[in-house]
C-alpha cells in the first residue's frame, strides 16, 4: 500500500466559470488557470501521482502545452487513472478537503463525489470530500482564491 498527498490552489477572478470536483457551481468568480482550474481534482491527481512515485501534475500535463488549454480536469483525472493502473496500482480511497470562503461547497459535495467516482472508476463510498472556510483569514478567507488538499491510498 502507498499513501499520497496533493495540494493545489488557484486565484479567482470575476466572470470565469467555477468548476470544482467536475461540477460547475454558480458563482460570480471562477478560476484563473491554464485548464479549468479545478483545484480539487488537481490535488487528487497530485496525490495519486505522488503515491505511485510518479512526477507531479505539471510534468504530465504542462501549462506550456496548448493541448491542455481550457481542458476539463475530469479528462486529466481519467488519464491520470490510466497511468496509475499502468504502473500496477489500484485506488483504495481518496479523502479531500476544499478550503473556500465562498461559494458554499456543501450543497455540491454529493454531485462532486459522483463525478469523481465515475472518473476514478471506484465506488462513491471510497471518496470523501469535505469543505471548510478559513474564517476570513488569508487569501482563501478574503475570497482571492480556493485551495484543496487530498490524500489517497493505492494498493
Amino acid at each position: 500500500m502507498r499513501i499520497g498527498h496533493g495540494y493545489d490552489v488557484h486565484r479567482l477572478a470575476e466572470g470565469l466559470p467555477f468548476t470544482l470536483g467536475g461540477v460547475v457551481i454558480p458563482y460570480t468568480k471562477g478560476f484563473v488557470a491554464h485548464s479549468d482550474g479545478d483545484v480539487l481534482i488537481h490535488a487528487i491527481i497530485d496525490a495519486l501521482f505522488g503515491a505511485a512515485g510518479l512526477p507531479d501534475i505539471g510534468a504530465h500535463f504542462p501549462d506550456s502545452d496548448a493541448r491542455y488549454k481550457g481542458v476539463s480536469s475530469l479528462a486529466l483525472l481519467t488519464e491520470c487513472v490510466h497511468k496509475i493502473r499502468a504502473a500496477g496500482y489500484e485506488i483504495g480511497n481518496i479523502d479531500a478537503t476544499v478550503i473556500a470562503q465562498a461559494p458554499k461547497i456543501g450543497p455540491h459535495i454529493t454531485a462532486m463525489r459522483n463525478q469523481l467516482a465515475h472518473a476514478l472508476g471506484i465506488p462513491v463510498s471510497d471518496i470523501n470530500v469535505k469543505a471548510t472556510t478559513e474564517e476570513h483569514l488569508g487569501f482563501t478567507g478574503t475570497g482571492e482564491g480556493v485551495s484543496a488538499h487530498a490524500v489517497c491510498l493505492l494498493k
